[in-house]
């Protein structure tokens, strides 16, 4: 739940990029379906691990007993079936609703979803899978309050998978120190590069091109050392800088005030780290 706030910035950031208004009346809706897409695919993610988590944590709540998998099993796809009922509606009750594209957005997230928890485990190309959930995100809040999935927002998916795929990777290598380890780098220095070469055109977004690219660079110093607990550290560090991403994104859309929410979203995912670990 501690991440929570990264969807919500993926959402923004989806609308802004496709040429939404942010203030739209259905802005709520959205976010409370990409809410629901996230906790609902949590909630598969342990009904699908229960065998895995019988054996090695059983102190979980389903192989512990605390929750049924039948239980979790229906929660989480109602959560889901919801999801994409909010999208349907936003499709189609409200004047000037895009129609049937939100809709089938939502269908491509929940599947995808519903595909990297059950064939995670063991999967060498997992990191995949999870990214393309973040792009749908993107592509859904596109096409439910513009309409649109336009040139910038696709750019910017591509680049938030390639983030993703590079957090995900880095994370599992022994050690930084090689260089035959360093390849997941590139993924994750694709939007620094992007946005680099972005810059001259949209000098707004210095500030948070600075912010998003020194946080990387941090996240990424507690993999070089290899302290106990610098792993876990360093990954939840990452899974925060998604929203920086976010509002680096947004500001190059000339929405610097909007992309100030996208850092909030940030800070508050640092916080909420603090109670419930992100990892």
């Amino acid at each position: 739940m501690s991440n929570l706030p990264t969807v919500w910035t993926n959402a923004v950031a989806g609308i802004v990029l496709a040429g939404g208004a942010v203030t739209d009346r259905r802005t709520p809706l959205l976010l409370l379906a990409m809410t629901l897409f996230y906790v609902g695919g949590m909630y598969l993610n342990d009904a699908f691990d229960r065998e895995h988590d019988a054996r090695h944590r059983p102190e979980r709540p389903i192989p512990s007993g605390e929750a049924s998998a039948r239980t979790v099993f229906a929660a989480g796809f109602a959560m889901l079936a919801t999801a994409v009922a909010l999208l349907a509606w936003i499709g189609f009750g409200f004047a000037g609703g895009a129609g049937w594209p939100p809709v089938a957005a939502g269908v491509a997230l929940a599947a995808a979803i519903v595909h990297y928890d059950r064939n995670h485990k063991g999967n060498p190309i997992g990191p995949f899978w999870m990214g393309l959930c973040r792009m749908l995100v993107y592509v859904a809040a596109g096409l439910a309050l513009a309409g649109a999935a336009p040139g910038p927002l696709l750019t910017a998916a591509l680049l938030l998978l390639s983030y993703l795929i590079g957090l995900t990777y880095v994370a599992k290598q022994e050690s930084l120190g090689q260089v035959r380890n360093l390849w997941p780098l590139l993924f994750l220095a694709a939007p620094v590069f992007h946005g680099a070469a972005a810059l001259p055109g949209a000098p707004a977004a210095l500030p948070f091109f600075l912010l998003f690219t020194g946080w990387t660079l941090f996240a990424l110093s507690f993999l070089l050392r290899r302290r106990p607990g610098d792993v876990p550290r360093a990954v939840v560090s990452l899974i925060a800088g998604i929203s920086l991403l976010d509002a680096l994104f947004i500001a190059g859309q000339g929405a610097a005030e909007i992309a100030s929410f996208a850092v909030a979203g940030f800070v508050l995912t640092l916080a909420l780290q603090r109670v419930v670990p992100g990892t």
